[in-house]
């Protein structure tokens, strides 16, 4: 059986006001809706999302610790610039963990883990052709959550972890190419899998999330968004 989308919500811990505001800021910079050297105010932040102004605040304190905002003196908050080099080295970080972990899956993944796998991706591919994003995008997330839990490894899985923040889950779709390459990169993990060829996954997993950052940067290059 499926789990739901109650069940999954049920399932994740709630966020706390902070981090909601600092997710929501991170979205908007690493999908380029923010743009290098944009200031943004806490208020504004409050507003948007319904929230008061100390938790906002808290949220854009964080993203100064992650290196995407600076705080200028009597100025306020601004985003700070991203290099090409930075996405490249994000991503081919998250390629190697994900590769990693892929490999470590194919060494134990089970028929019935195979179809699951399939059943997730026949409905990604559904939602790409409909044009749904917003469950391209949810689908694209268990996909690989399925296959990194089978891996065990949680001390990978928490790196990884550490960089999913530039993925712009909110935004998916602003980033041209990534529902397509969520829909068709896939197929070539699974069967890997189903073969049980390490490293044959390993490759496929790692080939897609670089084609991932390959797009994002692009997209960012051409928002202005990197330096």
């Amino acid at each position: 059986m499926k789990p739901t989308a109650a069940a999954d919500r049920k399932r994740a811990a709630p966020l706390r006001l902070s981090d909601l505001a600092a997710a929501h800021v991170r979205e908007l910079i690493v999908s380029g809706q923010l743009r290098a050297g944009e200031f943004i105010r806490p208020e504004a932040v409050a507003d948007a999302l319904g929230i008061s102004a100390t938790p906002a605040r808290e949220g854009l304190l964080l993203l100064q610790t992650e290196g995407f905002l600076t705080v200028e003196p009597r100025r306020g908050f601004s985003v700070t610039a991203l290099s090409s080099e930075d996405i490249q080295d994000i991503y081919e970080a998250q390629a190697l963990l994900g590769g990693e972990l892929t490999a470590r899956a194919a060494k134990v993944i089970s028929p019935g883990s195979v179809e699951e796998l399939e059943s997730i991706q026949i409905d990604l591919e559904r939602a790409a052709a409909a044009k749904d994003y917003d469950a391209v995008e949810g689908l694209n997330h268990r996909f690989h959550q399925a296959i990194y839990r089978l891996a065990g490894s949680r001390k990978i899985r928490w790196l990884i972890k550490s960089t999913l923040p530039y993925a712009p889950r909110k935004f998916f779709a602003a980033v041209e190419g990534w529902p397509e390459a969520s829909a068709e990169d896939h197929r070539a993990i699974i069967e890997r899998l189903r073969a049980g060829d390490a490293e044959g996954a390993r490759a496929a997993m790692a080939q897609h999330i670089r084609k991932a950052g390959a797009l994002l940067a692009e997209h960012l290059a051409a928002s202005g968004t990197l330096r």
